[in-house]
């Protein structure tokens, strides 16, 4: 007996048995395992199927998030635009009101400046007409002859005259 040969009723044997084997297997095994295989396959390719639409959808939201983005972009120009347009209204009214206002203060500082005018003038009039009436009174009381008296005279009562308003 060779260690490198076996003899040719173990030969036999062993072909039976693996005979028997593979026919169990094939008949019993390999569909099981082909099914799992089949399966597989229907899972991977269902899941590259739904892998492609998602993808195909994140394209699609992509696409929309960029119009969505290009159409607020111009929602924003056109509120910019319009805050723009409604600030230099505000600032033109603002203009007006205040030309308006500063017209009416100028009209209110004249018809102010022309009352104190006028008061003055009234005021000078009638410190202008009590020196005259003062005046002539001490000029009747006394009749002077000579020019130089009646000078004199009218200096010393303008004097007295200008010096009797200062102590009031």
């Amino acid at each position: 007996m060779s260690l490198l040969l076996p003899e040719s009723g173990l030969v036999i044997w062993m072909l039976l048995s693996f005979g028997i084997v593979f026919f169990i297997v094939g008949k019993y095994g390999f569909p099981v395992i082909v099914k799992m295989v089949e399966e597989r396959k229907a899972y991977i390719d269902q899941s590259m199927k739904v892998a492609h639409e998602a993808n195909e959808q994140l394209a699609h939201l992509k696409e929309e998030g960029e119009r969505i983005v290009a159409d607020a972009n111009k929602e924003q120009g056109r509120i910019l635009r319009e805050a723009m347009q409604q600030r230099e209204t505000i600032i033109a009214d603002a203009r007006k009101q205040a030309e308006i206002a500063a017209q009416k203060e100028l009209e209110d500082v004249r018809r102010q400046i022309q009352q104190e005018k006028e008061e003055a003038i009234r005021a000078i009039r009638r410190q202008v007409a009590s020196l005259s009436v003062d005046i002539a009174e001490k000029v009747v009381r006394k009749n002077l002859d000579a020019e130089r008296e009646q000078m004199d005279v009218i200096d010393r009562m303008l004097d007295e005259v200008l010096t009797v308003p200062k102590n009031n």
